[in-house]
């Protein structure tokens, strides 16, 4: 009999412990709703195929011409810092103006530090400014 009520105890006290720790037991609209399958992610954005999308753009087809050409693709990539920042980076940071094509093609001829860290860019003086003019044309480009 002492057998009998003290597994009729353990057993009473572990429902009362399975129902409070959030067993099953009850319908609860709670444990219902926590249940469901979370909703879809949201699809991520499509990237954009440049060569595509500027498939006819002299500006594009000399910039990436030149860059291909010259040793820009050791220090910078379109969408990733490298050691200098990304094409996408710069774009974002200068109008597309005459001004800033001056500037920057400046920069890239003659070299510079300071604008996007301690890391220096080295001059590139045997390019000619009507390039340096078109690579930053087509850095431009690339705005988002």
């Amino acid at each position: 009999m002492k057998l009998n009520i003290k597994l009729s105890l353990a057993i009473l006290a572990s429902a009362m412990m399975a129902v409070s720790c959030g067993g099953s037991g009850g319908g609860s609209s709670e444990s219902e709703s926590t249940s469901s399958t979370p909703p879809p992610a949201p699809e991520p954005p499509k990237e954009v195929n440049l060569e595509e999308k500027y498939k006819d753009d002299p500006i594009f087809i000399r910039g990436v011409e030149l860059m291909q050409q010259n040793d820009c693709p050791s220090c910078h990539m379109i969408e990733r810092k490298i050691v200098g920042p990304s094409y996408a980076d710069v774009a974002a940071k200068y109008e597309s103006t005459e001004e800033n094509v001056e500037l920057l093609a400046g920069r890239v001829i003659a070299g510079n530090v300071g604008e996007w860290g301690e890391i220096p860019m080295p001059a590139h003086p045997a390019l000619s400014e009507d390039d340096a003019k078109d690579m930053v044309r087509y850095v431009l480009l690339l705005k988002k």
